[in-house]
């Protein structure tokens, strides 16, 4: 029984990881343009911060600023696969990128070292009969309402990890306290 208590002591004591927030970082072709984000996995997301922008060979190609709701755009311009930075402290760093294929197809050339990709002419029937300002519009409206839902997304995630976490956890609290349970009433019947 003794033996049975310190075990529990010592897993009761036992030093647990952390849960921290993770960060959370992304780039998509928005139109003649690269669009991103950079925050937390808890929704936060990091405002004026520099974001740098690489080659696969290590070149810097630029830089862009993330607005107040952690947003930065940066305009292309090498159809080569763009390694994106950014340092928000405290150990945090977001290094993401976006293939060399889709910066060819934003800047509409082929990737350094690739061949033409084929055109699909049936996907840009249903568009035919709109305007290139219409085709922007739609677009801009479309991108304006993924934003949250990319947000929303990632805090579901982190939220339902450590959920499951802690539900095992209490999982584990109760099997100890049945067994507890059963050794007791057993001592009290013998």
């Amino acid at each position: 029984m003794i033996r049975a208590l310190s075990i529990i002591l010592c897993l009761a004591l036992a030093p647990l990881p952390a849960a921290a927030h993770k960060v959370i970082a992304s780039a998509f072709p928005s139109g003649d343009a690269i669009e991103g984000e950079v925050g937390f996995s808890s929704g936060d997301m990091v405002a004026n911060l520099l974001v740098e922008v690489f080659d696969g060979a290590g070149t810097k190609l630029g830089e862009a600023m993330t607005d107040a709701d952690g947003f930065f755009t940066y305009v292309p311009t090498e159809p080569v696969r763009h390694i994106f930075r950014a340092d928000l402290g405290a150990g945090h760093v977001a290094e993401f990128e976006m293939a060399a294929e889709d910066v060819a197809a934003i800047l509409g050339s082929p990737a350094t070292g690739a061949a033409p990709a084929p055109t699909e002419p049936a996907a840009a029937a249903p568009l035919a009969g709109l305007s290139d300002a219409d085709r922007a519009a739609i677009a801009a409206i479309m991108r304006d309402e993924m934003r949250p839902l990319r947000r929303e997304l990632a805090a579901y995630k982190e939220h339902h990890d450590i959920q499951t976490v802690l539900g095992g956890i209490g999982y584990i609290a109760g099997l100890f306290g049945l067994g507890f349970y059963f050794a007791a009433r057993r001592r009290l019947a013998g």
